[in-house]
């Protein structure tokens, strides 16, 4: 059965968009506890690209499978994990990359690189770094992972906070309740 992405977030609804996250059922990683442990040879390269032994991995299918079963710990190690083993990954800088972004009724909502919805609020804040030159805007995704927003879609974001009456000095945008700030 082919993958089939979801339709473009400009034309859907909050209720539509929350449907289409409650339907991404993701492996319980929570309840593993896999007893080796070792390096998966894999690489997340600054821009989302993924690689194994060097070359990068061309099937979006195979790169949305091994994004299911990722998680990063405490320490900021990221890992692949199974029921039987857990494998480093090198990260170089966020697991994800947030390549679109929509205001729909009192949320935010922001596809990811791997076609995975996440709508900013309090279980998935946005996280402002960088300086004011040269900003950087991450999203809490799940297990500990974060996307980056591209540059695109930070604009996006900024164009949001500008319609909604941000001041300059003020500049932030609210999503279920969570107010935050663009500025770092």
């Amino acid at each position: 059965m082919p993958y089939e992405p979801p339709p473009h977030l400009a034309g859907l609804t909050l209720a539509e968009i929350a449907e289409l996250v409650a339907q991404r059922k993701l492996p319980a990683l929570e309840g593993w506890a896999p007893a080796r442990s070792g390096d998966s040879q894999m690489r997340i390269a600054a821009d989302g690209t993924w690689f194994h032994e060097g070359e990068p991995i061309r099937r979006a299918a195979m790169v949305r499978a091994f994004a299911g079963l990722l998680k990063r710990d405490g320490e900021g190690q990221h890992w692949l994990v199974t029921p039987f083993e857990k494998l480093a990954i090198e990260v170089e800088d966020a697991a994800f990359i947030a390549v679109d972004c929509v205001r729909a009724e009192d949320a935010l909502a922001l596809r990811l690189n791997t076609d995975d919805i996440v709508i900013a609020g309090p279980e998935h804040p946005l996280r402002i770094a960088g300086d004011a030159e040269n900003p950087a805007a991450y999203l809490a995704v799940r297990r500990g992972c974060e996307a980056r927003l591209n540059r695109s879609t930070w604009t996006q974001l900024v164009e949001i906070a500008l319609a909604e009456g941000a001041e300059a000095n003020e500049w932030q945008v609210a999503s279920r309740g969570a107010n935050f700030r663009l500025i770092p």
